[in-house]
């Protein structure tokens, strides 16, 4: 048995907690080369952002069939839990270089810093530094092929607890206009269970975001975590014409989605009654970001699709 401070207090495949407050991460994914994909037709590339934190950006540009169209920019935001992953992985690799292809985006894929080394809010920051640059059409690709008027968001289960709160952020700064957002079975949490969840896993999310976040206010109530909580900016302060809240059937964070798409939905959010406002697609039968791990299944090809829809506009 481990005791003080070597105790665990956490373990699953990817990490293992201490209550020191160190933590190993136990699975650490090659990165996937840049370069031409011949699965996809879409070509990839390594961005510096900053030299001095290391944040960075993955560039996809897909084949086009009139190269003198513009296509919309996608920013993209990956999952992990604010402690792991990373957009140069082989799986995030492959569904941003899949999604690329499949909607006609350039996408923008952010490589944010992580915790603990760099606890949030650095995540958030990385995240509003991306987006600012990614609308300012510095580099090349983004001057040559991007239509900055068409700007999207997007990320799974961290990344779309990010996409939220950049939505919020926008609300109390300049920040470039947002046609859309797609929150992929979204990270939130809070102090009080729903009906719904396993009480033991929401107590665990709850340590993982504390950990992450060691100045949260209010432990998993903190507004960052639960958009619900009281005192937390309400929806009407998203900061994007349109929204599609995705959530898997069997997903431990099924419940906490669905409040969050009834609660954007029920707000004066001026997205929710016009042009269709805030969309839902739920995954029958299926997990916590299923759509990585098996990306070719009857659920995941679906939830692709309505995707590229949302972003056509459809």
């Amino acid at each position: 048995m481990e005791s003080g401070a070597d105790e665990v207090v956490f373990d699953c495949d990817d990490y293992r907690i201490y209550r020191s407050g160190k933590m190993d991460r136990l699975c650490r994914p090659a990165r996937e080369p840049t370069g031409l994909d011949p699965a996809t037709g879409v070509t990839s590339k390594d961005v510096v952002l900053d030299p001095d934190t290391g944040v960075s950006v993955r560039l996809f540009l897909p084949t086009s069939p009139d190269p003198s169209k513009k296509l919309p920019i996608l920013v993209f935001y990956h999952g992990g839990g604010f402690l792991v992953e990373s957009a140069v992985s082989p799986q995030y690799h492959n569904y941003v270089a899949s999604l690329a292809a499949a909607a006609g985006v350039v996408a923008v894929s952010v490589e944010y810093r992580l915790a603990p080394e760099h606890p949030v809010p650095a995540a958030y920051d990385d995240a509003w530094a991306a987006l600012s640059w990614a609308a300012s059409a510095q580099d090349e690709w983004l001057a040559e092929h991007g239509d900055s008027a068409r700007l999207f968001l997007a990320g799974d289960s961290a990344g779309g607890n990010i996409v939220h709160n950049v939505l919020i952020r926008a609300s109390f700064q300049p920040a470039p206009r947002v046609e859309g957002a797609i929150l992929l079975h979204p990270r939130f949490g809070g102090n009080t269970f729903l009906e719904g969840e396993v009480e033991a896993k929401a107590k665990d999310m709850a340590m993982i975001w504390e950990f992450a976040c060691p100045g949260a206010v209010g432990g998993a109530d903190d507004p960052r975590m639960n958009p619900m909580a009281p005192g937390a900016p309400g929806m009407e302060n998203l900061r994007c014409e349109r929204m599609l809240v995705c959530a898997g059937e069997k997903d431990w964070l099924a419940a906490r989605d669905r409040a969050y798409y009834a609660a954007v939905t029920t707000s004066a959010w001026r997205g929710s009654v016009s042009r269709g406002g805030v969309a839902w697609i739920e995954s029958e039968g299926e997990g916590h970001v299923f759509f990585l791990k098996k990306p070719d299944c009857a659920r995941a090809k679906e939830l692709m699709a309505r995707v590229v829809a949302f972003i056509a506009g459809a």
